[in-house]
């Protein structure tokens, strides 16, 4: 049994950097021939984005803006090159957002995660992912068709249906999220059912708590995760080393400040940005929404490509203060305007049956009358007057929060 899905996963860093690089300027030419993105990349000439430096310099499109273009521009935000001869199919996902899937084998690149995870040609593959709609079922299902493996696209409920089908095709591998095979082998066990084929899964679309791991450990499957998103695909998976996510081949990934469109350093706590190379669906600089980290080096398992620490929360920290809204871009140009301080997060409290408001500032030497000068850009900027705290350098923690809003549940 091979250890790698190709010889993409074990490329020297360098040299896959400049392949991404390299191909980038003509997959934003590409891009651009989509009426959206010549409005969006305005002004960009593709051929000098070469490096990740030149990619920063492009806008971020991120999933909060997307919902009105499309509304806009019905159905995509005029963000596919192609009309519907080349969407093959349509999802609806909550917002709403509209994805189309594409024509193309794989179009969500699915078949790399689940080899990762142990999946060969030849199993069968019981797929507990929602068929409805949503992307979901289809992202894994055509991954494991393109592998080589028979599909049982099972879809959610239906237990006994489910069990019985289990019972009959004997599926050695499971799809779907990260509780839905526990509620399986629960209702299995409770009845006297058999679904001990399955030995593998690979799961996504909610959080596997090593407890949950450990539990399927000892029922005999082995179950690792994916990091994926309708609209640009896997994003990253876990191998069998469990340490950390391996980013995708077929993206590029940057971590950026929430509320921005820059890049964090490496290990700090931010947005996830990806692009893609999709011809259906081109992505460029997308904003996911979701956060995360990069990890240092890379993965035990010899894959070399960038890790991440996998789905660290939301990004979209935009909070209502006082009757107003407080964007963690607003936090961003407070920042911008006074460039001596570090790390910025802005803490909403409730004190006297009122909204406060507390912007905690890094700052390694503070210069006299620092703090009001900051209290009246950020009253200036935010529209709301608040109290600054300037704090050490490394004083708050790394979890990406931009804004905190700390007020009780019942405010």
């Amino acid at each position: 049994m091979t250890s790698y899905f190709d010889e993409l996963e074990t490329r020297d860093h360098n040299e896959r950097e400049a392949q991404l690089f390299k191909d980038l300027p003509a997959q934003i030419v590409y891009a651009m021939s989509a009426p959206g993105w010549k409005r969006y990349l305005a002004g960009v000439q593709p051929s000098k984005i070469t490096d990740r430096q030149a990619l920063a310099q492009l806008p971020v499109l991120r999933k909060t803006e997307l919902k009105d273009l499309q509304a806009a521009e019905p159905p995509f935000g005029g963000f596919t090159p192609g009309g519907p001869e080349t969407w093959g199919r349509v999802f609806m996902s909550p917002g709403p957002i509209f994805e189309p899937m594409g024509l193309a084998a794989d179009p969500w690149r699915g078949a790399r995660a689940l080899f990762a995870a142990g999946f060969r040609p030849g199993d069968m593959v019981h797929n507990c992912f929602a068929y409805h709609l949503t992307p979901g079922g289809f992202i894994l299902d055509e991954g494991a068709r393109a592998l080589g493996c028979a599909v049982i696209p099972a879809g959610i409920g239906n237990t006994e249906l489910q069990m019985d089908n289990i019972e009959a095709l004997k599926p050695v591998g499971f799809t779907g999220t990260p509780d839905f095979l526990k509620i399986l082998q629960d209702k299995a066990a409770e009845t006297g059912r058999d679904v001990s084929s399955i030995k593998r899964a690979l799961v996504s679309g909610g959080a596997l708590f090593p407890s949950l791991r450990e539990e399927y450990a000892s029922r005999g499957v082995s179950v690792l995760q994916c990091y994926a998103t309708a609209d640009v695909g896997v994003i990253a998976y876990e191998s069998e080393a469990v340490e950390g996510m391996i980013v995708d081949e077929g993206v590029i990934l940057e971590i950026v400040r929430p509320g921005t469109n820059e890049p964090v350093a490496e290990g700090e706590v931010g947005e996830v940005v990806v692009t893609n190379f999709n011809k259906t669906y081109p992505m460029i600089r997308f904003g996911t929404g979701d956060l995360s980290a990069i990890l240092p080096g890379a993965s035990p398992c010899g894959r070399t490509n960038q890790r991440i620490k996998g789905w660290m929360g939301r990004a979209d920290q935009t909070t209502k203060v006082k009757g107003m809204f407080v964007h963690p871009s607003q936090v961003a140009d407070i920042g911008k305007a006074h460039p001596e301080l570090g790390k910025l997060r802005l803490v909403v409290g409730r004190s006297n049956e009122q909204d406060t408001l507390v912007l905690q500032a890094e700052c390694s030497n503070p210069a006299d009358g620092l703090e009001d000068a900051v209290a009246q850009t950020m009253q200036k900027i935010c529209k709301i007057r608040g109290q600054v705290e300037l704090v050490g350098v490394g004083s708050l923690e790394n979890d990406g929060k931009v804004i905190s809003d700390d007020r009780p549940a019942a405010a």
